[in-house]
């Protein structure tokens, strides 16, 4: 082998470490630590926290839990469905359903050339986004565009950036309920691509699957929703929600208040 090639070893040897130069490198470690910028995902302290205040943990004795119903409705179609919505989650003992509207994006004028009445002033509009952290469960409703939510519901997603940032809605439930204008205007990919909200915020999606039994397989007249999620048709928005509609989504309130009772069962 040539003079220091091949597995021969080296017979220079590394200096062992005494306990002040371990001292010293761990120092200089610590003050390059210090010199490094804050980051702005979400950190383990965060996680740590966020892992503490799941909804998986116990609620709180003597307390109701709180189902937030919030929605986005240009002529009322999403509403109507809301309504229903919390009429089932208000029947499940020890959970209150809450009504609120994401605010409008449009200006006035812009809505009246499109024919769309005013909006019902008894549904408060969503103050701020922290107002969905001390709830422990939701129903997201919104009308389709182009088989995705409407802007302004993503607008208010796209505000739950610091909830994002602290994980604070981390394991809560939550599920959507839509309404399109036709029966192939997205009443299935409109849930779909909703989902990706949730997801990062670390929530859980319940769909309803088949559990409204009958009334999912009726075929004596149109009918919105899907095993995602409540839904109607629209149409050119004359056509109000059907009955079967409408039970679809008292059936999606009180299905989902049983999952966040369930969920939050010490």
């Amino acid at each position: 082998m040539g003079k220091g090639g091949g597995c021969v070893p080296s017979k220079k040897k590394n200096p062992i470490p005494t306990t002040t130069t371990l001292a010293a490198a761990s120092t200089a470690a610590t003050e390059e630590e210090d010199d490094l910028p804050e980051s702005t995902p979400p950190s383990a302290a965060n996680n740590d926290r966020a892992a503490e205040a799941s909804t998986f943990a116990p609620s709180e004795p003597n307390r109701n839990l709180k189902l937030l119903i919030v929605y986005y409705s240009m002529y009322g179609h999403v509403e109507g469905l809301a309504r229903r919505m919390k009429r089932g989650a208000d029947s499940v003992g020890g959970v209150d359903a809450v009504l609120y509207r994401v605010p409008e994006t449009l200006p006035d004028e812009v809505l009246a050339k499109m024919l769309a009445p005013q909006k019902d002033d008894s549904v408060p509009v969503i103050g701020s986004p922290e107002d969905l952290a001390g709830a422990d469960g939701f129903l997201f409703g919104f009308p389709t565009r182009y088989g995705s939510m409407a802007a302004q519901m993503k607008a208010f997603f796209d505000s739950t950036g610091q909830l994002w940032r602290e994980q604070k809605l981390a394991g809560k439930p939550a599920g959507f309920f839509v309404s399109t204008g036709t029966q192939g205007g997205g009443q299935e990919t409109t849930a779909w691509t909703a989902i990706t909200q949730l997801a990062h915020h670390g929530m859980l999606f319940v769909p309803i699957g088949y559990t409204f039994g009958a009334g999912m397989f009726k075929m004596d007249s149109i009918r919105g929703g899907s095993p995602y999620g409540a839904g109607v048709f629209a149409g050119d928005g004359t056509r109000e929600p059907s009955e079967t509609e409408l039970a679809l989504a008292e059936h999606q309130g009180k299905y989902m208040a049983g999952v966040v009772k369930r969920l939050s069962c010490p």
